[in-house]
C-alpha cells in the first residue's frame, strides 16, 4: 500500500490523504470481497460470452420460461426509506470536487456521483473521488477554486448514490494475488467500507446505481455482496439499496427477475437509455435485420424502446418500487438564447413525456436544467411518487422489446458519430470522462453509440440515403475529414490524444468482431505512461 501515491501517479494527493482511503482495515474489507465474488463474477463474465454465441446463431433473446413463475408471482420489493420516497430529480456527474458540490447543491433530490462512464478512470481520479465523497459524507467537502470562489456544501444537499464501474472492467492499481481487482469492488469496496457506518448514524444509508446488467444472476451476486458487506461492518440486513440501470437488451427479459433477486436491497430501475441502445447495437451487429437508422432517429416513442419503457415502468410499480427515467443531457446555451430556448424545450416536452408515462422522477447533466425538468413532474406528479399508479396495461412481447424504427442511414449520420466519438474518446484519454460536445454533456455511452453504429453499418455494407454504399474508404475518407477539422479547431491542445483516439476508433470499426467495451483496450491507451 502507498506505492501508487509514492511514485508520482497520484500527483494531487497526498500520503496522508490516500491512506484515508486505501489503508490496510480498507484493503481487507476489498480482498475479502475478492475471495469471496471474484471467481463468480468471472463465471458471470464467461456467461455473457456464451449468450453472445447464441445470439450470433440468430437465437433471438426471450423471457425466461425457467423463471416464468417469478414473473407471474405476487410478491413486492422491501419497502424504500422514507428520504429517497421523492426522487423525481436526480442529477448524475463525476467524481471530482467542484462538480460533487454543485450537484449536492443543485437542488435535485438525488445526486449520483459517478465512477464508470462519466468518470475517465485514472488512478488519481478514483482516488480523489473516493475522498470527495469521504467529505461529503463527514460533512467537511469544501473547496477553493484558483480564482479565489469558495464552494460549500449547503446544510440540505442532495441524497447521495454512487455508481461504481462495471463488472467487465478491471483496475490495474490495485492487485490480489498478483491479479487485478474488479473495478466494480473497488469503488464500492472503498466507499462502503469508509463510509457505510457513517451514513447509517447521520440517518441516511449506504445508496447505489448498479450498471451494465445483463441478468439476474448478476444481480444476485449484487445481493449477495450486500449482504456480506453489511454482515461485515454490523449493519442491519437491507440497509443497502441499489437501482438498476436496465442498459442493455438482456436485462429487458429479465426485469422482474432483477429485482427479485435484490429484492431486500433494491431501489428499483432506470431507463438507461444511451447505453441501451448501444447494448442493442452490438448484440444484433451481424444481422441485417437489425440495422439503427441515423441516433437522431431512435427517439423514445418509437419501436424497441418505446416498449422497453414501457415494460420496465409497468414492472416496477407492479412490484412497489421506482422506475426511473432517462438523461437530459443538455447545457443551457448561454450565448444563444434561442438555441437555449430551444434546448430547454426539448427537456421539458421529453420530462412530460416520461411523468405521463408513469416514471417516478428522472435524470439530468446539468443544474441548469433542473427547473425545467421539475416542472412536468410537479404538475402531473403531486405525490412523491406514483409507484401506486398502473397506467399502461399493454402487454410487451418479445417482438415489441426487439421491433427496429425506421429511419434512414445519411452522410451526416455517418460523419456526427465519427465525429463525436472521436472527441469524447480524445477527451476521455486525457483524463476527463464528462465532456460538452454540440451542448451536450456526454458520457463513454456517447463514444460506445458512435463506434457501434458505424461498426454495424460498415460490416453490412449499408446504402446511405444518398445511395452511397458505406465501405471501408469511404469510412477512412471521412475520418480524415473529420480529425483534421477537430485537430485545427477545438481539440487543437490534445493533439497526442486525438491521434490515439484516431487510431483506436479505426481499429474498432474495421476489425472483424464488435468490440464489447471501448473503454476496455481504451484503459491500456489512458494508462499507458502510468504502466512502463
Amino acid at each position: 500500500m502507498g506505492k501508487e501515491a509514492e511514485s508520482g501517479l497520484l500527483t494531487n494527493v497526498s500520503m496522508e490523504r490516500y491512506s484515508e482511503i486505501v489503508n490496510e482495515k480498507s484493503l481487507g474489507f476489498v480482498y475479502k470481497l475478492v475471495d469471496e465474488f471474484g471467481s463468480r463474477a468471472e463465471l458471470l463474465l464467461e456467461d455473457r460470452i456464451k449468450v453472445k454465441e447464441q445470439i450470433k446463431k440468430r437465437m433471438h433473446p426471450d423471457f425466461l420460461e425457467e423463471t416464468r413463475s417469478v414473473r407471474e408471482g405476487d410478491w413486492k420489493v422491501s419497502p424504500f426509506p422514507k428520504e429517497v420516497a421523492d426522487r423525481r430529480i436526480e442529477i448524475t456527474g463525476p467524481v471530482n470536487r467542484k462538480m460533487v458540490i454543485n450537484a449536492l447543491n443543485s437542488g435535485a433530490n438525488v445526486f449520483m456521483a459517478d465512477f464508470e462512464d462519466s468518470n475517465s478512470p485514472t488512478w488519481e481520479n478514483c482516488i480523489l473521488g473516493q475522498i470527495n465523497l469521504k467529505d461529503a459524507v463527514q460533512g467537511r467537502l469544501a473547496y477553493d477554486s484558483p480564482e479565489g470562489k469558495k464552494y460549500r456544501v449547503r446544510n440540505d444537499p442532495a441524497v447521495l448514490f454512487v455508481r461504481p464501474r462495471g463488472l467487465h472492467l478491471f483496475e490495474v492499481h490495485l492487485k490480489y494475488k498478483g491479479s487485478p481487482i474488479p473495478a466494480s469492488l473497488i469503488d464500492f469496496g472503498l466507499y462502503f467500507f469508509n463510509n457505510a457506518k457513517q451514513l447509517v448514524q447521520k440517518g441516511s444509508a449506504p445508496y447505489f446505481y448498479l450498471p451494465k446488467l445483463q441478468s439476474y444472476h448478476e444481480a444476485k451476486l449484487w445481493d449477495d455482496i450486500f449482504t456480506f458487506a453489511e454482515q461485515y461492518l454490523g449493519l442491519e440486513h437491507g440497509i443497502t439499496k441499489a437501482t438498476v440501470l436496465i442498459e442493455h437488451i438482456l436485462a429487458s427479459f429479465q426485469m422482474d427477475e432483477i429485482l427479485y433477486a435484490l429484492k431486500d436491497h433494491s431501489l428499483g430501475l432506470n431507463c438507461g437509455r444511451w447505453d441501451y441502445i448501444f447494448s442493442f447495437i452490438k448484440t444484433f451487429a451481424d444481422n441485417p435485420k437489425f440495422i439503427l437508422p441515423d441516433r437522431s432517429s431512435i427517439t423514445m416513442d418509437k419501436g424497441f424502446l418505446n416498449a422497453y419503457v414501457q415494460l420496465l415502468i409497468q414492472t416496477c410499480h407492479k412490484r412497489g418500487t421506482f422506475a426511473m427515467g432517462g438523461m437530459a443531457a443538455q447545457i443551457p446555451i448561454s450565448s444563444n438564447h434561442e438555441a437555449s430556448m430551444t434546448a430547454l424545450d426539448k427537456v421539458y416536452k421529453d420530462k412530460l413525456r416520461e411523468v405521463k408515462a408513469g416514471h417516478d422522477g428522472t435524470w439530468i447533466a446539468h443544474p441548469g436544467l433542473l427547473e425545467v425538468a421539475r416542472k412536468p413532474f410537479d404538475e402531473f406528479m403531486p405525490t412523491p411518487n406514483q409507484i401506486h399508479k398502473k397506467i399502461s396495461e399493454r402487454i410487451i412481447s418479445q417482438t415489441d422489446l426487439l421491433e427496429v424504427p425506421e429511419g434512414s442511414i445519411t452522410e451526416e449520420g455517418v460523419r456526427l458519430n465519427i465525429n463525436v466519438g472521436l472527441q469524447y474518446l480524445t477527451n476521455w484519454l486525457a483524463g476527463n470522462g464528462c465532456v460538452a460536445i454540440n451542448h451536450l454533456m456526454e458520457d463513454a455511452a456517447t463514444a460506445e453509440i458512435s463506434r457501434s453504429q458505424l461498426w454495424q453499418w460498415l460490416h453490412n455494407s449499408v446504402t446511405l440515403d444518398d445511395g452511397k454504399e458505406f465501405n471501408k474508404n469511404l469510412f477512412n475518407q471521412w475520418l480524415e475529414e473529420e480529425r483534421n477539422k477537430l485537430s485545427a479547431g477545438s481539440l487543437v491542445s490534445l493533439e497526442k490524444e486525438l491521434s490515439l483516439a484516431e487510431q483506436l476508433f479505426r481499429e474498432l470499426t474495421e476489425q472483424e468482431t464488435i468490440e464489447e467495451f471501448l473503454t476496455v483496450p481504451a484503459y491500456s491507451l489512458l494508462l499507458g505512461d502510468e504502466l512502463t
